[in-house]
């Protein structure tokens, strides 16, 4: 393909774009191999502003609650858990956990993100006890919950399915599902890094079974170690297809792999990779609403440029975050600084709720 042809399919996929139309995997392969940095992040800023046309940006402040680093599942990019019988292993007490909960409230926080590891000897019922006691004492917190894999992980250990699995849950106080465990969605990378967490398929059947019972749920991307940009793509086409199906994800989270105190050995994903995969996310999911920006493992000065390519929301205050820090990269942000930044940045912050509903100022 001569040089002038390459330039007639490139305007032809970016008046696609700008016409409201979908692109195809391949036409999304040739936008990250031809486009230019700014022309990617220009149309993911259209798309941006085609979706949400005021200048608003929203945040949440809510708590990552890791009730257990013990897990089996033995993540070749994950810094964080401990094996079974590790010094390091633990399990919070209800002490703790309702501790963490006061603090999250006392901070003006509206939800928790409760997740752990695939711990090998705790029943269903310990989940479901759990969230009962949570919900007894706090029942104004909503519980954004458990992962697909460990979803996946209680179906096992019970011998339920996993509709059963996410009915009880959901009867005990389960409110939401976050997007963890994604990874890539595609089996040649994940038996490769991450051989007994569950497969591509499984994780999509649990947000597709969530969606059917009413749970709305995020969907996540850990890019940046073993996998092609192909397969970045056939991950995007998977959450686009099951979004179609269902209309279930809220957000779209893409983060680049953090290799500190990690198995892999494999470069850190550039600041300027993390903004093209940002805005190829953002034109490629036409149906799902919101994107968030990484400043978790991106910091302050990249997640602002990331409102540019394509990001309309913030993601969370984190009032604690273990796994992230874990493989050395420890941002922090108050509501006062993420507020600063997103002003700065000649946006309006706005607090929300998980569903995206703006809470009052």
């Amino acid at each position: 393909m001569g040089a002038d042809t390459h330039e007639i399919v490139l305007k032809e996929i970016k008046t696609k774009i700008r016409e409201g139309e979908r692109i195809s995997p391949e036409e999304a392969l040739t936008l990250w191999e031809e486009a230019s940095f700014y022309d990617l992040g220009f149309l993911a800023r259209e798309v941006r502003f085609r979706l949400h046309p005021e200048r608003i940006v929203t945040y949440i402040v809510d708590r990552n609650i890791n009730y257990t680093n013990i897990c089996v599942s033995g993540c070749k990019f994950c810094a964080y858990y401990s094996k079974p019988g590790d010094t390091g292993g633990y399990l919070l007490s209800q002490e703790e956990l309702f501790r963490k909960i006061e603090e999250t409230l006392a901070l003006g926080g509206v939800q928790i993100l409760l997740q752990g590891g695939l711990h090998p000897d705790l029943p269903l019922s310990f989940y479901e006890e759990m969230l009962r006691s949570i919900k007894e004492r706090f029942p104004e917190i909503h519980i954004h919950g458990f992962s697909p894999p460990e979803i996946v992980h209680f179906a096992k250990i019970s011998g339920l399915s996993i509709k059963e699995v996410l009915e009880r849950l959901i009867r005990a106080g389960l409110s939401s599902i976050p997007g963890g465990g994604a990874e890539i969605l595609v089996d040649r990378v994940r038996e490769k890094l991450s051989p007994h967490k569950c497969s591509a398929e499984e994780w999509l059947e649990v947000m597709r079974i969530a969606h059917q019972l009413g749970l709305k749920t995020t969907a996540t991307m850990m890019f940046g170690h073993i996998e092609t940009v192909a397969e970045r793509i056939e991950h995007l086409e998977k959450i686009r297809r099951l979004q179609d199906e269902t209309g279930g994800f809220t957000a779209f989270i893409p983060w680049p792999f953090q290799p500190g105190n990690t198995e892999l050995r494999v470069p850190k994903v550039l600041p300027v990779e993390y903004l093209k995969m940002l805005a190829l996310s953002r034109l490629y999911l036409d149906n799902v609403p919101n994107i968030q920006a990484s400043w978790v493992t991106q910091g302050p000065k990249v997640a602002q440029v990331a409102l540019e390519f394509g990001a309309n929301d913030f993601g969370s205050t984190m009032i604690e975050e273990n796994v992230v820090a874990a493989a050395g990269v420890a941002h922090r942000l108050s509501v006062e600084e993420i507020e600063r930044i997103i002003r700065d940045a000649g946006y309006e912050p706005r607090r929300r709720r998980m569903d995206y509903s703006l809470l009052d100022s």
